[in-house]
């Protein structure tokens, strides 16, 4: 690497991603996601790290992949050829764009470029000499789902050494997306790392890309934050706005002194499910951090399920709708009440539920509840607006919630909520 050695290489990426190169020179994870809005410089920083690794370790490879084969040559190809530049490097490396391919001229250690059309395909990658060190998914967010990069990785991650994967792109609009959802669960192997223009010199960027930025900023508030600032802005269908996905630690749940636990019954293809949830009245937040998800549970399991769950044995609220299976578990030892529901308590609970300044769900405690919270969305009407009511779909654990915060939730309890909220 004796021909790089004189470029100051922190000097060729932005400022917020010094701290990345460091934790990959230290082999501190193994996938790296990074999301963030147009301009961010993330997929200039992985094609330099890129580069610059595979001159750096003669056993190292990369592959760089697409959703859509197609758009390799325009996109990532040419991002990687502008880093080999970069880097002083283009006599080093020879470019084959029919297949499309790099070379390192001097081990012939290889870049490969792959549309995912097919995952399978990728069982048949072989590296003359060396291994696929560096993967790369450029627009994650076009994939199918994590099971589909799950299945190429397992194709590519073969043989020993580190292993360096790469997820770059822009935060769609709604947290219910699967990319939103999947970075934002934390992974020890996994580092979530977030960019926005603002941070990358702007002589970089050009004047042209300031002017529009700021446009946009002044147009469309909304349309800006998601696009140049990489948030989250909703699509409008969104029911809960107010969900954080977060880890609740051990010493925050035993710090919990307002707790309320419910039950939604179910079964065969309708799960049984039973929530625990934590209310602190000063920040008005729910913390969502127990559940139990079955199908097809039986009544002991349901049991021997909830019991180290609420060693106490403190008050359930379950649903009324199922008298029988509430006296099933009575007899087994858990502390049930049957929630009174009633005219409207569907839409009440949830509107409730809507006003908290958060609702806190651990998505590693309690993946269904952080699912379907950031899923429920209202229905379109097919003119551009949105149907009257709340869907009843994929809600088990939104009515678990509800009733358990029955009691707490009541009209009466109502006092400084503002009742044009809910239409009172």
């Amino acid at each position: 690497m004796t021909e790089i050695r004189r470029i100051n290489f922190n000097s060729l990426i932005a400022p917020s991603f010094h701290a990345v190169h460091l934790d990959i020179a230290e082999n501190g994870h193994t996938h790296y996601a990074l999301c963030g809005g147009r301009g961010s410089c993330k997929s200039s920083f992985v094609s330099l790290e890129i580069v610059r690794g595979i001159m750096a370790d003669s056993t190292a490879n990369a592959a760089v992949i697409r959703k859509i084969g197609r758009t390799l040559r325009e996109s990532v190809y040419e991002q990687i050829l502008w880093a080999i530049d970069m880097l002083g490097a283009a006599d080093l490396w020879d470019s084959r764009v029919s297949i499309p391919e790099l070379i390192y001229k001097p081990t012939g250690q290889r870049i490969i470029f792959r549309g995912a059309d097919d995952p399978r395909k990728f069982k048949s990658v072989k590296c003359a000499s060396g291994y696929i060190k560096y993967i790369w998914y450029e627009e994650a967010d076009e994939f199918s789902g994590i099971k589909e990069i799950d299945v190429i990785n397992q194709s590519l991650m073969r043989g020993s050494g580190s292993f360096f994967c790469f997820y770059t792109y822009n935060p769609p609009c709604s947290a219910s997306e699967w990319v939103n959802r999947e970075f934002a669960v934390p992974r020890p192997d996994r580092l979530l790392h977030r960019s926005d223009y603002r941070e990358v010199p702007s002589g970089w960027l050009g004047e042209a890309f300031i002017a529009e930025a700021e446009y946009l900023k002044r147009a469309d508030p909304k349309r800006y934050a998601n696009e140049y600032l990489g948030e989250m802005t909703g699509t409008g269908a969104e029911v809960f706005t107010n969900v954080r996905l977060e880890a609740i630690s051990d010493e925050k749940v035993h710090s919990f002194d307002r707790t309320y636990r419910g039950i939604d019954w179910g079964y065969g293809a309708d799960p049984f499910v039973y929530i625990g949830t934590a209310y602190e009245h000063a920040p008005r937040t729910l913390y969502i951090y127990q559940e139990f998800y079955r199908c097809g549970a039986r009544f002991d399991e349901i049991a021997g399920a909830i019991k180290p769950l609420d060693p106490a044995n403190l008050v359930i609220t379950a649903d009324s709708a199922e008298p029988r299976s509430n006296d099933e578990l009575r007899a087994r030892g858990i502390n049930i009440r049957a929630a009174k529901k009633g005219q409207g308590s569907v839409e009440y609970g949830i509107r409730r539920l809507c006003d908290l300044n958060a609702i806190i769900i651990d998505p590693v405690r309690c993946p269904n509840a952080a699912r379907e919270f950031t899923g429920y969305k209202l229905d379109e009407d097919g003119h551009g607006g949105f149907r009257s009511g709340f869907p009843d779909r994929d809600n088990h654990t939104i009515d678990a919630v509800r009733y358990a915060l029955e009691e707490r939730f009541t009209r009466r309890a109502v006092s400084s909520f503002d009742r044009r909220k809910i239409g009172l």
